[in-house]
């Protein structure tokens, strides 16, 4: 087991406990000594997880994230007899809960680390927790802050300032910024998916071990999250599947399809353009306006006769435009192939009609039952395309990284001799009728 500060803690996220061990097998043969029963594969298996890391690992520390909130004594006596060495406790939970926890450690030889997430997250309560005993203290970035791209050790770096127990951080830790955190204070790094979605778990503890040793980050292309310059990057790396599923599957402009096979992967932000059937004086006009990397998504009502074509696909290569959807008719697909510019609609047809001029730019559209507003975003694929609301955009590209990253993941153990089926214990996780 790891002996001086600071030491790498792996959380074990999973909700199958077979997964969990699967992973801290390669863990621990990798040099790590700590592993975290995380609060997921608790609900899931229960203290079994605990037992089972224990008796699997007898040298290891072994941390059960129970998030007590209440009850704590019996709660923590529990996970100490199950074989725990740590229990977390959560740093909004009364004062009376806390000593409780602290107490059953001293009776049971364990420790009590104080989880400070959201309302408790304050330099005030670090010091009270502190006083009523905690053995560590734990900086928690919450996921729904790491998948908006907020992660920061400033927090972190106040609470070491004033406290003198160990303080753990968890929420985001990779290679590239684990260093930072040390920098901030933290003594335990509690590194989850970086560890515990990596198709080789040895390797990324290496690669997340020679930075701590080199005191210098190392670049990662997966496990970090981004803000909103990079967006653009993510969503051409996802698939629009991943994106949908961040979506909790929807999203997906269901009557609109790519005009060929093989078109590439489109993403930008939209230029909305309602029309009538026939009438392509305002889509041209779109783009006229657009920036480099917009999208023109336009309403044509869903029927033909065409809105666009080869003439309007040219100028949008002038102008640096990032891609076409069209509610509606599209012709002239053999040339549109020719400039590789990606072009998605519903109906292909060889008629044009006129250009009337009736219609707006840049007013809110419906298609497919989603209503498209100027500034959201689009990524389209060989499936098909998915809209991305603004002022969600940040959050869904990391939230599609991780769905990608988890994906990664169960390909590796899918490819090491199991199948979706039994990976995923599908037949455990169906509802209950």
């Amino acid at each position: 087991m790891e002996k001086e500060f600071p030491i790498i803690q792996v959380a074990l996220d999973f909700t199958e406990l077979q997964r969990a061990i699967k992973v801290a097998r390669d863990a621990v043969s990798a040099g790590v000594g700590c592993l975290e029963a995380g609060t997921p594969l608790i609900k899931a298996e229960g203290l079994a997880a605990v037992r089972a890391l224990r008796k699997e690992f007898p040298k290891c520390r072994i941390v059960a994230d129970m998030k007590v909130m209440d009850t704590g004594r019996i709660e923590a006596e529990m996970a100490f007899k199950a074989g725990a060495d740590v229990v977390v406790v959560m740093g909004n939970a009364s004062d009376g809960t806390i000593k409780e926890a602290v107490e059953a450690s001293l009776n049971y030889g364990g420790k009590v680390m104080v989880d400070l997430l959201e309302a408790s997250a304050t330099v005030q309560r670090a010091k009270e927790v502190e006083g009523l005993g905690a053995h560590y203290i734990g900086i928690h970035i919450p996921i729904d802050k790491q998948m908006k791209g907020e992660i920061s050790f400033d927090f972190l770096r106040e609470i070491t300032s004033v406290v003198n127990v160990p303080v753990a951080v968890a929420g985001g830790i990779n290679s590239e910024n684990v260093v930072e955190a040390i920098k901030a204070g933290a003594s335990i790094l509690i590194v989850g998916g970086a560890i515990t979605k990596a198709e080789d778990v040895k390797k990324a503890i290496k690669t997340i071990k020679e930075a701590i040793e080199k005191k210098t980050g190392i670049k990662t292309e997966l496990y970090k999250r981004v803000s909103l310059p990079d967006v653009k990057d993510i969503f051409l790396r996802v698939s629009t599947a991943n994106i949908s599923d961040a979506l909790h599957r929807s999203g997906w402009l269901k009557e609109v399809f790519p005009v060929w096979d093989g078109m590439p992967k489109m993403a930008g932000r939209v230029i909305t353009v309602r029309t009538y059937p026939g009438d392509w004086a305002k889509p041209v006009e779109a783009i006229d306006i657009a920036e480099e990397g917009d999208v023109i998504v336009v309403d044509a009502g869903g029927v033909a006769p065409a809105v666009w074509g080869e003439l309007a696909t040219n100028s949008c290569i002038t102008k640096k435009v990032a891609g076409v959807v069209v509610y509606g008719g599209v012709r002239d697909v053999e040339d549109i192939i020719r400039t590789k510019l990606p072009v998605f609609t519903k109906i292909i047809c060889p008629e044009a009609g006129e250009p009337k001029g009736l219609g707006e730019i840049n007013v809110p559209i419906r298609i497919s039952g989603y209503t498209v507003r100027p500034g959201d975003w689009v990524v389209g694929d060989k499936d098909g395309i998915v809209l991305i609301p603004s002022e969600r955009v940040v959050e869904i590209a990391n939230r599609a990284m991780d769905v990608l990253e988890r994906e990664n993941r169960i390909r590796k153990e899918i490819k090491d001799g199991g199948t979706l089926s039994s990976v995923m214990e599908l037949l455990k996780w169906e509802k209950v009728k």
